[in-house]
Parts: C-alpha cells; structure tokens; sequence
C-alpha cells in the first residue's frame, strides 16, 4: 500500500500550495475585512512553517528551483502585475496625472535610492557600487504587495481613490524606472573605465531599455486594443476568451521585452496603458474579476515559496561578509522602513497634486513595499555579474572579482531580510492603521468590531467621490 504513495517535488507542491488558497479563499472575505490582513503575511508564514528549516516538506532548492528559475517566475508575475495595473487604471489617467507619477518616478525614487545605498555603505562597510545596487533593488514599490494590500476590501475603501490610483501607477512604472539606477552600480562594478561605463549606461539601459520599452509596450497595447474590437465587433471572439487575451498579452509583453533585452516590466506596464488607454476593454471586462484571481494564485503562491527559500543561515557574520549580523540587518531594515520613503514625501507634498494632506502623505510615504520586484532586479543583478565576470575573466583584475564575490555574498541575504520585513510590517500597517483610528475615537462613536469601520480615513481629503479624481469604473464617459 505504502509503495503506491509518490511523494515527488511536483505532487507536494500541488498539495501544499492548493491547500493554503482553499483556506485563505474560504475565509478571505473574513481574513480582508474583519482581521484587515491581506495574503502575502500569511503566504509567507505558511512557506516559513513548511520550508526546510521547520517541517521540511516544500523545499524549493532541493527540488532544483535554482536562481534562473526563480527570477523567470518572479518576471512573469511582476510583469503581469505591472500589465494588469495599467488595465485598473481610469482611461486617461497619465494625461491628468503625470505630474504626481512624475514627482514619485523622479525625486522621491532618486532619494530612495541614494539614502538606502547610504545606509547600506555604512552598515554592511561594503563598497559604493554595491551599495548602490542593494539600493536600487530596494527603491522601487512593489506592485504585487501594493495590489494585494491595497486590493478591494473594507479598508481601502477608506482611502481616496487619487491615493490609491497614484500608488498603482508609480508601483507599475518604478520597478522598470528602477533599471537605470540597477545599471549605475552594475557598470560601475564590471568596468575599470569611466567612459565605457557612461556608454553602456546611456546608450543600453536608458535609450534602449527604457525609452524603448515604454515605447514598443504603448504600440504592443495599442495595436492589440485594434485587433481585440475588430475580433468583438464582428463577433469572432466570446466572453471568456477575452480573459484569455488578457493573459495572453501580459505574457507576449514580458515575453518580447526579453527577447529584445528591453525592460520588460515597461514593455508589459506600456502594453497595460496602451491596452486600456480607451477604457473600452475595463467596460467589457467590468464583471470578470481577474486581477482577483491573478493576486490569489500567481502572488499567493509566490510567497509561499519565498517563505521556504529565506536564507536564515547567512543572516549572520561570515569571512566574506564580517558586518552582516542579526543586528545589522535589523538596523538597515528599521532604517529603510523609516527613512526610504517618508521624509522625501513629506517635504515633496506640497509639489505633488494628488496629496492633498500631511497625513496623505504620510500614508503614501508608508505604503512604499519591497517585494517581489527587489528579488527580480536581485536575480538580475546576479545574473548580470556572472555573465561578466565569465565574459571577462582574463581581462578583469584580481581586485574587481573579489568585489564581485563579496557582492553576491552580500546582496541576496540583505534583500530577502527587507522583503520578509517589508511584507509583515507592510501586510500589517492595515491593522494597526485601523486599530488606532478606533482607539483614537470616543468609545460611542466607535464601530462594535474593528473589521466594521466603515468611516474613511482621518485627516484625508474625501472630497466628492470618495476623495476621487475619477470615474468608479476605468472607461466611463465621465472626465
């Protein structure tokens, strides 16, 4: 009987990962809007709980998900998040809007960057262009945790509609700006040069990458909203098949995007706005509750299996990295979580159109998480390295390959430990935001259970609409 069982890497992956979304999809109304927990917290404990340092039955590494694996996996869902945002997103927004996303994508970014490479050179004692790199990865929102935290649901009810467009968009766009600023340490570190350096920086990484990216992603959507309506109009097409065609263009996007070496997270966030631009797909599309769907399956299953591939045995000193302890790492995350974000937004708010408040901008100071975007742009800065260093071996110094080893050995520990902070501090900021509004109210004007306050935020301008700059739905008529 025994010898019937096959407990093969695939077969517990199917269980493990199947049973904890038929969990969490059976109690997600309750876990959404009387807990205010969102997926990615849970998702990551139950990976940690099954992962190789506690029962040991998902186990990723020994399954064979190596890096390449792992950073093809989180392309595909960064990049259909980025695509699915740019669909949400009101028809017209960047025409109203893009002085804000524009403030988000170019000051507050920059700075972000520069004060956790900052913090990073000084903590870690490691050098410039590493710590420019760790920067660089942990700049940018992340737009898987910033839909599923901001998702629908009781709480984001309560924040206005500009805050939560506007965080979508600069989620969607930063993890593609955010190349440039990758490519600054990458060059920096593989070329003894400054010339080269600058070249391979402008001509490759901003002209091609991005502006190109951007680019062909607007002309991709575009030509596919065309060929979607002459297919609709002459009746060539059903209803589910336009869900079909929603994924489908997400993957083609990120898949052209690479192929051509583009930023592929531009390319499908273009595809998503050239896509939508009208609003006519959203109309289509207004009862089919994909993005739902997307976060529940591709987000959930990726933290689960971010929580079973933590690497809790370098969070501590070893001879390639001496300043890497437990308390550093604490250190450079309570930093980050601190000082990444709110203070630029904080003095910036008076620039930026869409805050409105001090408290507004405190709340999208905060809500600012590290995600699955930081272990992408890590994978990419990994494999951008070994590609180098192999490419180059005979031609680069003893020197700069060492640096390039203590990178590596460095990086990857630092990111994880900010991701897995991020997704609790982040994935429970709703609770504690919630949970101090009631407290704060006289205890008759507060709701008999927290999961009940339905009252919008304090100290927010809920202006008509909800606070709203724009149609409920992306794609009506109204301006």
């Amino acid at each position: 009987m025994w010898s019937q069982l096959e407990p093969t890497a695939p077969h517990v992956a199917y269980l493990t990962l199947s049973l904890f979304l038929i969990i969490y999809a059976l109690f997600s109304l309750f876990i959404r809007n009387v807990l205010h927990l969102s997926e990615p917290p849970l998702a990551v404990l139950y990976g940690i709980i099954l992962g190789p340092n506690v029962l040991n039955i998902v186990t990723p590494r020994q399954w064979g998900m190596n890096d390449q694996i792992l950073q093809e996996v989180t392309r595909i869902i960064v990049g259909v998040q980025c695509f699915a945002v740019g669909i949400e997103l009101p028809k017209h927004y960047f025409r109203r809007h893009w002085p804000s996303v524009l403030y988000f994508l170019g000051p507050i970014m920059t700075f972000s960057w520069a004060i956790t490479a900052f913090f990073a050179y000084f903590i870690f004692q490691t050098n410039i262009p590493t710590a420019l790199i760790i920067g660089a990865c942990l700049a940018p929102t992340d737009p898987v945790l910033a839909a599923s935290v901001l998702s629908k649901s009781r709480f984001s009810q309560r924040v206005p509609k500009r805050l939560k467009h506007l965080l979508s968009a600069e989620s969607a766009c930063n993890d593609g700006i955010s190349f440039p600023f990758l490519y600054i340490g990458l060059c920096a570190l593989k070329y003894s040069s400054t010339g080269e350096a600058v070249k391979e920086w402008i001509l490759i990484t901003v002209l091609w990458q991005c502006v190109f990216g951007v680019t062909l992603g607007l002309i991709i959507g575009n030509c596919a909203n065309r060929l979607l309506r002459f297919s609709d109009q002459r009746g060539y097409i059903s209803k589910p098949s336009f869900v079909v065609f929603y994924l489908l263009l997400a993957i083609l996007s990120v898949g052209v995007g690479s192929f051509l070496g583009s930023d592929d997270f531009l390319v499908a966030f273009g595809a998503g706005v050239g896509f939508a631009h009208d609003g006519w797909f959203a109309k289509k599309t207004k009862e089919l509750p994909f993005p739902t769907i997307i976060d529940l399956i591709l987000n959930s299953t990726l933290f689960v299996f971010f929580g079973s591939i933590i690497p809790w045995n370098n969070f501590h000193p070893t001879y390639v990295t001496p300043k890497c302890g437990i308390w550093q790492f604490a250190l450079f995350l309570t930093l980050v979580l601190l000082f990444r974000r709110i203070p630029v937004v904080l003095a910036m708010k008076r620039f930026i159109p869409d805050i409105r408040t001090y408290r507004e901008a405190l709340f999208c100071g905060h809500f600012g998480p590290m995600g699955v975007g930081a272990l992408f742009l890590a994978m990419e800065a990994k494999w951008n390295w070994s590609r180098g260093v192999e490419c180059h071996r005979r031609v680069l110094s003893i020197s700069i390959r060492l640096g390039v080893r203590r990178t590596i050995h460095l990086f990857w520990p630092v990111i994880c430990f900010v991701v897995l902070g991020s997704t609790i501090v982040h994935g429970l900021s709703t609770v504690v935001i919630s949970l101090g509004g009631s407290i704060a109210r006289s205890s008759g004007e507060r709701a008999p259970l927290l999961g009940q306050e339905t009252d919008a935020l304090e100290h927010m301008d809920h202006d008509v609409g909800d606070g709203g700059s724009e149609p409920d739905v992306s794609g009506t008529d109204e301006d």
